[in-house]
């Protein structure tokens, strides 16, 4: 901790070269002054771990502990002004534990027995109390198992990897993946504009992650063929980790531009009991709730249950003022048994449905302009998801340091799809419509087994991972369509019955089944440099079958298997003082899910170059990581511009520079700021116009800037305020580069206050309600999003 006045100052700069005018005038306050300061503390008599959670969370001091000396131990309550070492002694009274002061100012809780020279223990002998792999702000993680599948801090992984936990979430007020998704570097959300269905579309420096980039607890999340996708309740997630770039060692079907990995809430150490409730602009109506706590005396079996209940209004909205409509029910319950401090079981299982408006689209008129009519039905147009999963996570150490982990997961999806088709013939004023009706259903079952140890010897350690994933699924897809009754452009009736449709038009399905045997060595030669390598074999097999198939066009039936070996390779270096520069190549390997004269394509494959550097001192709170990548994708589907054939003999470039960073510059002050320049190029097409032109709807830069602080002052003691910056830069709207959408800037703001177990908190998106256009394509509008207004109010008992 000596060079912590120098780290302190480089935070700071940091700060100023991300913020600009809102960069932070001084440094951060010494450490043992805010030991020594008050604070209004208000904490309920709860399991100990949890208490020294909450005290740290509120006093803003690490408060370090090992796990098993607060094992079973519950606190007493502690309320009042108190400096933080007059709320521990009291928080402690009886627990034989006490409180020591440690070096960086915080406090270490120990056995009242141990010497006094055990108050200097070092940070890797102890456990945070706080949030999971965050500083006790919440923002800044340390590790993530997205990035080795193994323990590794994240400044030691050569790889760009961003982490997202709930309290950042929730403190900005996001409801959706794509919303927590959205301040990211490197990532473009809701590329089609404001959708009321919350359905998880994210583009990875700029490759479209809808079919390969969905994870949860480190196993892919299948869709279907066409319409359905993942949808995730992110108060159900304990953080988020995204990791861009090609990852098909670790994660198989992870494609070029990476991964995102949705880790759930599982139970804990800590008793969880918080209960909330929301509303907000369009009549929004939300109530959740997070409950969990140990069994029995020992903690060996504890359990958790998550659940939400939404009933809401959208943005959009039909000519008759029909307001379109978003239902959503979700429930997570786990149990986790730990026998001994070496086993652990945890069986998890979540229930979503999702019942939404499906009209997302408002038409164009017969010149192509854009309308405020609503080319479906009120009373037609939804869709309904569902989304059944049951699976395990096991982890068990060996006296030799070895550790097994296996993950395992069944999921069942479902969705039933009623919208509607609208064209123009020869009159410009009647807008023709087909009704449809798309059912579609995946089931899927993935296990990934893996076992990982340390080996030393000539100076030299290896952290060796060896695994194997399975993951098959059968993808289903029907759909029925009939005209219906046209509708008038100049005078749109709504109301009007609609004929469920009962001529049959599709029904397909896919199989598909890979295995990959995987292995990855993670050698220290030295405190300094590091050596990552990886590599992977899958074997794919995949069955496509039509069952309506037109023999002119298309077979009923076709298979094929694939072989395909990818690897990685890194090297980082550890600097010192927290900074550590990496060099990477990584490969993807995805199969493609498209038939061309009846012949399944052969599978898109990726490869990267990227050079980075980070900064995450030990210790602090303070996270900064830049990168710039050039990657390319082969065999990317493209479509005849006559025959709408598909064609896999396309080839895309992405190159660019990523910067993040995430801090906590004072107790009362947090920082997230990110930037992305993005130059994609088509080297290779069916379409010979879009060769050498930017892929449509992708924007050429995008940043963001939040603050969050709290007021110091003793009459608003609880209160924090945060606001900040969204950019995204221009848009192309055709492959021929030709027309685009202007660069839009928006502002967010917040406010909270936290009294005891109390939190309330108002969050505005899109606070000057901009109106803009995401982008025009394919013959639509795509809207952005309108102001919204969330008031959340949450209880801790």
């Amino acid at each position: 901790m000596r060079s912590l006045p120098r780290q302190r100052l480089l935070v700071v700069a940091l700060a100023a070269a991300f913020s600009g005018p809102f960069a932070v005038p001084h440094a951060l306050a010494q450490a043992p002054a805010q030991a020594e300061a008050e604070f209004a503390v208000q904490v309920p008599a709860q399991p100990l771990d949890a208490a020294l959670n909450e005290l740290s969370r509120q006093t803003g001091l690490p408060i370090l502990a090992a796990a098993e000396a607060t094992a079973g131990k519950t606190s007493r309550a502690v309320s009042g002004r108190l400096s933080a070492a007059q709320a521990l002694q009291q928080m402690l009274a009886g627990s034989g534990l006490e409180a020591a002061r440690s070096p960086n100012g915080g406090f270490a809780v120990r056995q009242a027995a141990a010497t006094a020279a055990a108050a200097e223990t070092t940070l890797p002998a102890l456990t945070v109390r706080a949030r999971a792999d965050a500083d006790a702000g919440g923002y800044v993680a340390q590790r993530a198992s997205v990035g080795t599948k193994t323990d590794t801090p994240l400044v030691e992984v050569p790889q760009s990897i961003s982490v997202i936990s709930s309290q950042e979430i929730d403190d900005k007020g996001q409801t959706t993946l794509t919303d927590a998704l959205a301040q990211t570097p490197g990532v473009t959300v809701n590329p089609y504009g404001f959708d009321s269905r919350a359905a998880d579309w994210v583009l990875l420096r700029g490759f479209d992650g809808w079919y390969t980039s969905s994870f949860r607890d480190g196993l892919v999340q299948n869709v279907g063929i066409t319409f359905l996708g993942v949808q995730t309740e992110v108060y159900g997630l304990e953080r988020l980790e995204v990791l861009r770039g090609p990852s098909s060692v670790l994660f198989g079907k992870g494609d070029v531009g990476g991964v995102v990995n949705r880790v759930s809430k599982v139970p804990g150490p800590d008793a969880v009991r918080e209960i909330s409730v929301q509303t907000g602009r369009y009549d929004r109506k939300q109530v959740m709730a997070d409950v969990g706590s140990a069994i029995d005396a020992d903690g060996q079996w504890r359990w958790r249950v998550v659940g939400v209940g939404l009933d809401t209004g959208t943005q959009d909205q039909y000519p008759n003022g029909d307001r379109m409509t978003q239902k959503r029910q979700y429930l997570a319950p786990s149990l986790k048994w730990q026998p001994t401090p070496q086993t652990s079981l945890t069986l998890q299982a979540e229930v979503l449905r999702d019942d939404s408006s499906d009209d997302v689209q408002y038409a164009s008129d017969f010149q192509g302009n854009p309308t405020s009519v609503k080319e479906g039905e009120p009373s037609y147009s939804r869709i309904e998801t569902g989304s059944d999963a049951v699976g395990w996570q096991f982890a068990h150490r060996f006296d030799g340091g070895w550790q097994l982990k296996q993950n395992a997961r069944y999921a069942h999806r479902t969705l039933d799809k009623h919208h509607i088709l609208s064209f123009f013939d020869t009159d410009p004023n009647q807008l023709l419509r087909q009704a449809r009706h798309d059912v579609e259903t995946v089931d899927e079952n993935s296990i990934d087994t893996s076992i990982q140890g340390n080996v030393d010897g000539g100076g030299i350690s290896h952290t060796l991972l060896f695994g194997l994933d399975v993951d098959r699924s059968r993808a289903e897809w029907q759909r029925w369509q009939d005209m219906t009754t046209p509708l008038d452009m100049t005078n749109p009736v709504y109301g009007i019955h609609i004929d469920e449709p009962t001529t049959p038009s599709r029904d397909k399905q896919v199989i598909l089944q890979q295995i990959g045997l995987y292995a990855q060595d993670q050698v220290r030669f030295d405190p300094h440099w590091g050596l990552t390598v990886g590599v992977r074999q899958d074997r794919v097999k995949t069955r496509y079958e039509n069952r309506m198939a037109d023999p002119a066009f298309d077979v009923g039936v076709a298979e094929r298997t694939d072989n395909a070996t990818t690897g990685r390779l890194g090297v980082s270096y550890q600097v010192g003082n927290g900074w550590a520069p990496y060099a990477s190549y990584g490969e993807s390997f995805v199969p493609v899910m498209a038939v061309d004269e009846g012949a399944l394509f052969d599978p898109s494959r990726g490869r990267q170059y990227e050079l980075g550097i980070k900064y995450m001192p030990e210790g602090e709170a303070v996270s900064f990581t830049a990168a710039v990548f050039n990657l390319e994708k082969t065999n990317v589907v493209s479509y005849d511009p006559v025959s709408f054939v598909p064609h896999a003999i396309g080839k895309v470039r992405s190159r660019g520079i990523e910067l993040e960073g995430k801090a906590a510059l004072t107790r009362q002050l947090r920082l997230t700021a990110s930037f992305a320049t993005l130059d994609m190029k088509v080297l290779a097409s069916a379409i010979p116009s879009e060769v050498g032109n930017m892929p449509i709807l992708t924007p050429k830069q995008t940043a963001s800037l939040w603050l969050d602080y709290a007021l110091g002052a003793e009459a608003l003691h609880g209160v924090s305020v945060g606001g900040g910056l969204r950019y995204v830069g221009k848009r192309w709207d055709n492959g021929e580069n030709t027309e685009s959408q202007p660069p839009y800037t928006l502002a967010d703001a917040a406010v909270r206050y936290d009294n005891g177990p109390w939190r309330f908190a108002l969050n505005v998106t899109n606070l000057f309600d901009k109106q803009y256009l995401s982008g025009h394509a394919y013959g639509s509008y795509f809207r952005g999003n309108e102001r919204n207004v969330l008031l959340t109010a949450k209880y801790r008992f």
